[in-house]
């Protein structure tokens, strides 16, 4: 009964509403532009390839992966790999998603400190990812409020994470962005380019605000309960 009539699923529905707004933004965009070639013929990968040579990175290497926009940067392995979507096709979707990925091959490079930051929030965010659930679950049913509170804790680490995470993906378009301005591609591409990286971007807005809403709910579940 208590669930049934838990008002706070308001902002679950919500949080869910801004994903699925983020993730439709982000394919259709990402689709539109993918109709549009460069106009220098030039793919995901050559992109790469260029851009790393450019600012003397010689030690990361531009790898294919199946998927669509499973796109990343490897700093463990310094490893770049490109999604079908991206690798072997020349469209400014393409290209631009291939110089996001190289912007934190460059962050990496120069210890950008956010992206140091997050990659030492990785280990801790899983552990406390795991956790938050279990004791939110097992302090509603005991009914004992530090559990929760243990859990609310827990899982706000996921959300530190996600928002130290916005300032590296900002920076690496950023980065993409000068790069591609004049040298892949021409001035007139570069504003497209600009709608796909923005519409990237807001899926982690999205995610970030996603947890927020999700931490919030579970700060007033457990208001209630006291």
């Amino acid at each position: 009964m208590y669930y049934a009539y838990d008002g706070t699923y308001i902002l679950i529905l919500i949080a869910m509403g801004i994903s699925m707004i983020a993730q439709h933004w982000v394919r259709s965009t990402f689709n539109k532009y993918s109709e549009w070639q460069s106009q220098r013929k030039i793919t995901g990968k050559q992109a790469a390839e260029i851009i790393l040579e450019a600012n003397n990175i010689h030690d990361v290497r531009v790898e294919h992966i199946a998927g669509f926009l499973t796109d990343h940067y490897d700093p463990t392995n310094k490893v770049l790999r490109l999604s079908d979507a991206t690798y072997d096709r020349t469209s400014l979707s393409a290209v631009a998603v291939a110089a996001h990925e190289c912007g934190h091959a460059l962050q990496d490079a120069a210890d950008y400190h956010f992206m140091r930051l997050r990659a030492g929030l990785v280990p801790v965010v899983n552990f406390t990812s795991r956790l938050s659930m279990p004791l939110i679950l097992l302090g509603l049913i005991l009914g004992y409020t530090g559990l929760i509170n243990m859990g609310i804790l827990a899982f706000a680490m996921v959300l530190v994470f996600q928002l130290v995470t916005l300032p590296v993906e900002f920076n690496a378009s950023n980065r993409a962005l000068q790069i591609l301005d004049g040298t892949i591609l021409t001035a007139e591409e570069i504003s497209p380019a600009k709608k796909v990286l923005r519409a990237a971007a807001f899926t982690y807005v999205a995610a970030a605000l996603g947890s927020a809403l999700q931490l919030l709910r579970f700060i007033l579940i457990s208001r209630r309960r006291d």
